[in-house]
């Protein structure tokens, strides 16, 4: 427990201005000692609690997701086993994931406390926040499109974890943008697999792709060249995989973190290059 900027604060506080003086030092030595805690516990970095609660959260979700429509199809079951392939989970680490998603699939899943815990233990960042809410977006999209009951549950998810609906909103469209742009850019489907090392096409994009990678990056044809660029290094930090690493990004989960920048790289460039920017 950290003491010594209330301690300090109450002090210098006092000589300067008594016992108001005092309670205002109080005050501002608090929230330094609070923000030292909140510092700290970032520099020591995730916890394997905190990681642990991450992975469960995530195909726990899914599988709730999955049985929003009343039975889960092959589609999504496909999309939870794509995810595991592409963390390598294997043995004990795959068995985990799959009884998550069994879980998630019961009638009495509680979903909002399950979330809640996991914003606890994200410690509220944003970046990994939304990270988690992407990776359950490609549950929502296993067919290809968002049911109502889908989107509902997303409602609750963003409600849960922060995010407003025209944010929700936005996400939904760069989520749905990544999959077209991949399917656009390798000629297969996302959810089919197979992201992991992936080259994309050499010749100049279609005006299909590149509408998709302006929406992929959240902007549009009409934005400057300058808040285009801005755009793509703001997507580019939210997933730099170290970055989301330090924030408790389980490592299973750092090769997909790879892809989600190697997708908004090409994007770019694809801009870059038919707008001619330098």
């Amino acid at each position: 427990m950290r003491i010594w900027g209330k301690v300090l604060g109450a002090f210098f506080g006092f000589l300067l201005g008594n016992i108001f003086g005092a309670l205002l030092g109080l005050w501002i030595g608090h929230r330094f000692d609070r923000g030292m805690g909140i510092r700290g516990a970032f520099q020591r970095g995730p916890s394997q609690q905190q990681q642990a609660v991450f992975f469960h959260a995530t195909f726990a979700v899914m599988g709730h997701i999955a049985k929003a429509s009343g039975q889960v199809t092959e589609q999504e079951i496909r999309v939870a086993s794509n995810l595991m392939d592409r963390m390598r989970l294997v043995g004990d680490q795959r068995a985990r994931a799959q009884e998550s998603f069994r879980l998630g699939k019961e009638a009495e899943f509680p979903l909002r406390e399950t979330l809640a815990e996991f914003r606890r233990a994200s410690l509220g960042q944003r970046d990994i926040l939304r990270f988690f809410l992407e990776v359950q977006l490609q549950a929502a999209f296993a067919d290809g499109k968002v049911e109502d009951n889908e989107r509902a549950i997303l409602h609750t998810i963003a409600d849960e974890l922060g995010f407003s609906r025209i944010e929700l909103a936005r996400i939904l469209a760069m989520a749905e943008a990544q999959m077209n742009f991949f399917n656009r850019a390798h000629g297969g489907h996302y959810q089919d697999g197979g992201h992991g090392g992936q080259q994309y096409r050499q010749e100049a994009p279609s005006a299909d792709r590149l509408k998709d990678a302006y929406q992929l990056l959240g902007v549009s044809e009409s934005d400057s060249d300058q808040d285009i660029k801005r755009a793509y290094r703001k997507e580019m930090s939210k997933h730099h995989p170290d970055k989301l690493a330090a924030k408790g990004l389980p490592p299973e989960m750092m090769e997909m973190a790879k892809e989600k920048t190697q997708e908004i790289q090409q994007a770019w460039e694809w801009i870059r290059e038919a707008r001619g920017i330098r």
